[in-house]
């Protein structure tokens, strides 16, 4: 059922590379009680687990850790190096409720932004996964 995560030599992190998660064949264990697909483990083991232990971390807000649904939106400023991410209830764009928010120092992170999704399941705990793999 899981997996841990092997440090390997990181690819590059690219919307083309990510598009290809639409689903996941094992899940594998994170800290904090999070469990991450095939493409949020493709995330961590290639240069953004920092993003994860954002998300982990954020299981110590009581708004976060009673959410069902968690949207997480990372924007990374190219040029300044620079981010934010954001959590939301996923309530759409303009009615969503921000659940934690989080100023990134520095971060090269190679892509504009990122969003994932964190669902609620009573088995394995909170799920980590791409939109894709929703």
């Amino acid at each position: 059922m899981s997996a841990t995560l092997e440090h390997t030599q990181p690819d590059t992190i690219s919307a083309e590379t990510l598009a290809q998660f639409i689903g996941t064949t094992r899940y594998y264990r994170y800290t904090m009680g999070l469990i991450l697909t095939d493409g949020a483990a493709y995330l961590a083991k290639n240069g953004a687990a920092w993003l994860m232990d954002i998300v982990a971390s954020a299981r110590l807000v009581p708004a976060v850790r009673r959410a069902e649904f968690e949207c997480w939106t990372l924007r990374v400023d190219l040029t300044k190096h620079c981010a934010e991410v954001v959590c939301t209830d996923g309530n759409g764009e303009r009615e969503a409720n921000i659940l934690y928010r989080q100023p990134v120092g520095y971060t090269d992170f190679p892509l504009a932004e990122l969003k994932l999704y964190v669902v609620a399941d009573s088995d394995p705990g909170k799920v980590v996964m791409l939109t894709s793999e929703y």
